[in-house]
């Protein structure tokens, strides 16, 4: 097996993983959701950041929906990876990586029109899109960088 070959079977795994993990995220009932959410605030309070004197009530709010960002963040990392194993141009493939990262978002959001205490809102599918701009937008300016590095060495 060569290179290329391993590294997209790698990266195919990683997506199916991750694209697993969030739908695994997904399908807890709310109540579960806000017990995870809880946690993550109680965890940051512990390092000595009271977030919940700066957002109040919105907390809760403001913790879920930095996890979503992240969550698609990091899909949209894996999924620009997996696109470059088969397409070349860097920008067709930040443009495939946004597609694929709204696309799953929806289906993610219609997915938890089923679960219990959930609910599907497309303001979540633009919050999770809004994870996969910024992760393009890192891969675009990682990619200046490397072109000014490598214009100034020669």
């Amino acid at each position: 097996m060569d290179k290329s070959s391993r590294k997209k079977i790698i990266m195919w795994i990683l997506f199916l993983g991750w694209i697993s993990f969030i739908f695994y995220m997904s399908n807890q009932p709310a109540v579960i959701s806000d017990e995870q959410s809880g946690f993550v605030i109680d965890l940051i309070k512990a390092m000595g950041i009271d977030i919940e004197s700066k957002f109040g009530e919105l907390t809760n709010f403001a913790v879920r929906k930095a996890a979503h960002v992240s969550e698609y963040c990091v899909l949209a990392f894996i999924s620009y990876n997996l696109v470059r194993c088969y397409i070349e141009k860097k920008n067709h493939a930040r443009l495939y990586c946004i597609i694929i990262v709204f696309l799953y978002a929806c289906t993610d959001e219609i997915h938890q029109l089923f679960v219990p205490g959930r609910s599907g809102m497309f303001r979540d599918v633009l919050i999770d899109t809004s994870g996969a701009v910024i992760a393009v937008v890192v891969l675009y300016i990682i990619d200046r960088v490397k072109i000014k590095k490598y214009k100034a060495v020669q």
